[in-house]
């Protein structure tokens, strides 16, 4: 009987430090996933859900697009706060593609009707944007689909018919123009931009719709006798660096960067990341490096 009563304390005992212990590794377990403080999504695969998702949409240029995308995407993912995926084909999309995304970047230049990407496609962007959502214009997208009402109100100005021009490539200074802004506070002015194009006559919005970041002299004695569009005078100031605003989204548009070469300068690659940060959230954290600061 004594030993019946023995054993019994013994595996009482037994179990009461077995339902310690236990309570004891509930409470060392980190909360799962979904629970506690609400998890960040991100696009299905995501490997830093907590950064910035980009989305580059690309596939179709006559510029060296397959250059070009590989290295938007590095200085993005070099500052560990984006994560960036790229989609070449973007035809027939819609907004089942974008919503996992912060940020949209075009790499894109249609050319012709059949390379125009849908109606569907192009609403889900414009609606993307107006919800709040960020966009960058990198470069030739600013040429891209003509007659889209909403992307040329995106864009701000845009290459058209008789409306954008260049001369060759070459080293010119980039005026800030708002120092204040986020996307340029803290950078010297003028930035030397090396041997890159400098987009001039454009299209634009009315005034006011856009806002001036950066300009450049377009000296009109570089073009040749060939170039027949109107200039006026020696040369003229041109946008190259502005922002726009449609619905409750931001854009930053960027004429720099012709060549893979030129999106490799630390200029380049520190107004797109700084330009990118604050398309996605209004607000820019991108350290600049010395020697383009004040």
């Amino acid at each position: 009987m004594r030993l019946t009563r023995a054993l019994a304390q013994i595996l009482a005992l037994i179990l009461s430090l077995t339902l310690f212990g236990a309570v004891f590794m509930i409470a060392q377990d980190p909360p799962a996933a979904g629970k506690g403080k609400a998890a960040k999504k991100g696009p299905p695969g995501a490997n830093h859900p907590e950064r910035i998702q980009v989305l580059i949409l690309t596939g179709q240029n006559p510029h060296d697009w397959k250059g070009t995308t590989p290295l938007l995407r590095k200085a993005l993912e070099d500052t560990e706060k984006f994560e960036v995926r790229v989609v070449e084909e973007f035809r027939g999309g819609g907004p089942e593609i974008l919503a996992p995304y912060q940020l949209v970047i075009v790499n894109y230049y249609d050319g012709n009707a059949k390379n125009r990407w849908g109606e569907r496609a192009e609403t889900g962007l414009a609606d993307f944007v107006r919800s709040g959502k960020g966009l960058v214009l990198y470069h030739l997208s600013l040429g891209a689909f003509d007659g889209w009402t909403d992307y040329e109100k995106m864009s701000g100005g845009n290459w058209r018919q008789n409306q954008g021009h260049h001369s060759a490539a070459h080293d010119y200074a980039l005026d800030i123009k708002d120092s204040e802004h986020p996307i340029m506070r803290g950078l010297k002015s003028p930035l030397m931009i090396q041997k890159d194009e400098l987009f001039a006559n454009l299209r634009w919005q009315p005034e006011g719709s856009y806002h001036v970041l950066a300009t450049a002299y377009d000296d009109h004695s570089l073009y040749g006798a060939r170039d027949t569009q109107t200039k006026v005078g020696a040369g003229t100031n041109e946008p190259i660096l502005w922002t726009t605003e449609f619905g409750q989204g931001r854009v930053f548009v960027t004429a720099l960067g012709h060549d893979p070469v030129n999106t490799e300068t630390p200029e380049f690659k520190t107004i797109l990341v700084r330009g990118a940060e604050w398309a996605a959230t209004g607000k820019v954290t991108t350290a600049i490096p010395p020697e383009l600061a004040k």
